[in-house]
């Protein structure tokens, strides 16, 4: 069997970024930039006053205290969004609102509570000193500057830098296209009648939020029965998809076919088995030189295996430099018995009080238990070579926050 690391460097070597595409700049929300970002403009675009107030010469105010004001002329008023009209000279101020372009003249902004306007005069109670309250032109972006990178995730923040300096559509990678089937005999789909010996397709809704979750566009192409034609049949509506994900039938038992299939398809399957639990049946190879995923088919395992395997191969694709989950280490609260041999990602609940991280195990680890997945927030890495571990030990932990 490979090791988790061993199989995720195989998959992330085999797959690429996909092309680039214009989107509008609310649209590229999520996605990954696929150029580096210059810009045209300085930021500020003039020097400006960081506050409301007055722009004075600031040798002007040298001799000013709270008892002993300077009194200087105010020549004009400069709201945000107009041009100053007059130079500021010894002796005289213009009133300055926040954002307003800086009078030719000063060399500093008099906060407006350090003052008292009396009809066309201004009482000073400070001292500035040269630059105080000016914001100076690009000061915050260089006209050239690159001020993001490639690979970049466009988060909020992004947006408005990049609205900032007037990018109106970002260059992104294309959101992958995957299609998800799921196998069994036992499945039916939501809208169908359930039978005694049924169970509803989780699989197929889980994985494709997941895919969502991770940038991609879901193509749900239902279930497979447990048998090589209807497996095969169901694979050839598969025409645009960037990736495939099969969840079920990768194991040994008498109706696990997905190996099978995809080498009757003139696919190949790079490696079958990844030591680690929950998802020790794992296969991942092409068909027609799409990636092709063989997830196992309860649900926490097929959903494990997606968060370690397919979820990098699909940020990769978008251009994300650092496709894998992050980590942090944790104070364990509960034991966990374990046998070496596996990597385990144990569902776990993380907390954080006076900045010290604590993740308990959630009930109930069987790879059917949804639940316990639901209540979980990361993931308890135990390496393969490790045994039972005790309460109070420092261990890896993948946090499980939508990033």
């Amino acid at each position: 069997m490979l090791s988790v690391e061993e199989a995720q460097k195989i998959i992330l070597a085999e797959v690429h970024p996909l092309e680039a595409e214009s989107v509008p700049l609310l649209l590229s929300l999520g996605r990954y930039l696929a150029c580096d970002i210059v810009s045209a403009i300085d930021d500020p675009p003039w020097n400006r006053s960081a506050m409301d107030g007055y722009a004075v010469i600031s040798k002007d105010t040298k001799q000013a205290f709270r008892d002993a004001p300077c009194t200087l002329t105010v020549i004009e008023k400069i709201p945000a969004g107009t041009i100053p009209q007059k130079k500021v000279i010894s002796g005289t101020a213009s009133k300055i609102m926040t954002g307003a372009p800086l009078p030719e003249g000063a060399d500093a902004v008099i906060k407006i509570e350090d003052t008292t306007q009396k009809d066309t005069s201004v009482l000073v109670y400070s001292t500035a000193e040269k630059g105080d309250f000016i914001r100076y032109r690009g000061e915050v972006v260089r006209q050239g500057a690159c001020v993001l990178q490639k690979g970049v995730l466009i988060r909020a923040y992004e947006i408005a830098l990049m609205a900032t300096i007037g990018i109106s559509q970002a260059f992104v990678f294309r959101r992958p296209r995957v299609a998800i089937l799921s196998t069994g005999d036992e499945l039916v789909d939501l809208h169908e009648q359930k039978k005694p010996h049924q169970i509803y397709n989780s699989n197929g809704y889980g994985l494709s939020a997941q895919v969502v979750a991770a940038g991609g566009i879901p193509i749900m192409l239902g279930i497979a029965k447990d048998t090589r034609e209807d497996l095969k049949a169901k694979l050839s509506l598969v025409s645009d998809a960037d990736f495939i994900v099969i969840s079920g039938g990768v194991s040994v038992g008498d109706y696990d076919f997905v190996k099978e299939v995809i080498a009757d398809l003139g696919g190949t399957v790079q490696f079958w088995k990844v030591a680690m639990k929950p998802g020790k049946p794992l296969a991942f190879g092409r068909i027609a030189g799409k990636p092709i995923f063989g997830l196992p088919g309860n649900p926490v395992s097929a959903m494990v295996t997606f968060d370690q395997f397919v979820r990098p191969a699909l940020l990769a694709v978008q251009g994300s430099v650092n496709p894998l989950r992050a980590t942090i280490y944790a104070t364990l609260t509960e034991n966990i018995q374990k046998e070496p041999g596996r990597c385990h990602f144990v569902r776990g609940t993380l907390t954080c009080e006076n900045g010290e991280y604590e993740v308990f195990p959630t009930w109930d680890q069987d790879s059917s238990n949804i639940v316990s997945l639901v209540k979980a927030n990361a993931y308890i890495v135990l390496p393969e070579v490790s045994g039972d571990v005790q309460a109070g030990s420092k261990v890896l932990v993948q946090t499980l926050a939508i990033s």
